[in-house]
């Protein structure tokens, strides 16, 4: 196929070809056994009753890079150093983080309900979230799910994933995980996001910002942070994105510019406190607005008699961390005020779709070949782009574009050279 000569500077080269508390003592809540529980048909009698409900045991001791300081020995997860707490919080504590591996489900879902067969020493506790991808791959937020409360899915989904979260006291005993099984519904109710939203942008805010620094310490998500980083804490695991990947990105907007960047660690002050959701299904503190940190809050007109949710004095409204690269590049030489876009929000915000074309086509967190790579596309599909940035020249197969588009979807960004369609620059797509 020919390219038009309009394709040449930034432009698509030529087609390939286009294939494709919590517990205390000993608990089991559940007995167990083998590696999956099928649910039976649903009735056939009765086609107004709810599909049956699904449920799987997950396998706790396929460790991988997502996890952290989590080690399983004896049939069990557990908390592998003491020390080990994320770096936002300054907290003494040990900590360990394993996320499970991603189950298929054959229906669309949108409860989860987690069975533990675990022991939880007094100084000690353990945490379950699960998240789900609805078949147009976007994922929903963490949501908390434990005995006798399941989590309730903001939409139909059609893989589950489900993220375990070990605390003890340093030097204490840890937690001891020995078996997880999920159980997913379709309650029948359609959830609030399947209905038309009134507000296609994604959510932004004004919120405080210090400066984490803290090299060489670990972040919640495993990250070891680096000179220079570029990545933000925010107080809620709600939006905490696996290690190396932007699936939950923010916008950060200071004096001198914006740049995107991931949620790689929790904090400061809170760990519960998802601000940019709407009140209603904010995980604490719903008695405060939308797009106000608990710490501002307690800051500013003494809520909570002026102390986060571990009952510390809360000395400044910080509502958001940002690594020492994101902190200078947007223009902060002291903590200050930022205007934060949480990307992932009402459908990431203002999109265009565009279709692609080539094979295993990289998506990365920044706007260079250098960045990591946080996704890829197999092969053609249609993808939503939300803005454009001018970032690293490409040279592919001849031809060369500087022009890359930020997809809400898989929060990082990737080549317009890769865009099926004739501009350089995307007609009516906004600049980051």
């Amino acid at each position: 196929m020919l390219i038009p000569s309009s394709r040449r500077r930034g432009s698509a080269p030529r087609r390939r070809p286009r294939t494709a508390r919590a517990l205390t003592g000993t608990v089991c809540l559940l007995a167990l056994a083998g590696t999956a529980l099928a649910a039976g048909p649903a009735p056939a009698a009765d086609a107004a009753l709810p599909p049956a409900p699904v449920s799987w045991r997950a396998d706790l001791s396929r460790t991988g890079a997502d996890d952290v300081n989590v080690r399983y020995d004896a049939g069990a997860l557990r908390v592998r150093d003491g020390s080990v707490s994320p770096a936002s919080l300054g907290r003494d504590r040990g900590y360990a983080s394993a996320v499970l591996e991603t189950h298929h489900v054959d229906r669309p879902v949108n409860r989860v309900a987690v069975d533990l067969d675990a022991t939880v020493p007094d100084a000690a506790s353990v945490e379950v979230d699960v998240r789900g991808r609805a078949a147009d791959g976007t994922w929903t937020e963490w949501r908390r799910a434990a005995a006798g409360a399941p989590a309730d899915l903001p939409r139909y989904v059609v893989d589950v994933q489900a993220r375990l979260t070990l605390w003890n006291a340093e030097g204490e005993p840890t937690a001891a995980v020995r078996a997880v099984t999920l159980t997913a519904h379709d309650t029948g109710t359609a959830p609030a996001e399947s209905a038309p939203t009134t507000r296609a942008s994604a959510f932004s805010a004004r919120v405080y910002a210090t400066r984490e620094g803290l090299v060489g310490h670990t972040t919640a998500n495993g990250h070891v942070i680096q000179a220079n980083d570029h990545f933000v804490a925010l107080p809620s695991r709600r939006a905490l994105s696996p290690n190396g990947s932007g699936q939950y990105s923010v916008q950060v907007c200071g004096p001198a510019r914006c740049e995107t960047a991931p949620v790689w660690d929790v904090g400061p002050w809170n760990t519960h406190d998802d601000h940019w959701n709407p009140s209603s299904v904010r995980e604490q503190w719903k008695d405060l607005p939308q797009g106000l940190p608990e710490a501002q809050a307690a800051y500013e007109d003494g809520y909570n008699g002026g102390r986060d949710e571990f009952g510390r004095q809360v000395a400044n409204p910080a509502g958001i961390d940002l690594a020492d690269g994101t902190f200078y590049n947007v223009g902060l030489n002291d903590n200050g005020w930022v205007t934060v876009t949480y990307l992932w929000t009402e459908g990431g915000g203002d999109t265009t779709s565009f279709p692609t074309w080539g094979t295993d086509v990289s998506i990365r967190q920044q706007a260079t070949t250098a960045s990591t790579r946080v996704a890829s596309l197999p092969g053609p599909t249609t993808v939503r782009v939300r803005c454009q940035v001018h970032g690293q020249l490409v040279n592919y197969d001849g031809y060369s574009n500087d022009a890359w588009s930020y997809l809400p979807d898989y929060g990082g960004y990737v080549s317009n050279i890769f865009i099926d369609v004739a501009d350089a620059w995307l007609p009516g797509v906004p600049t980051c």
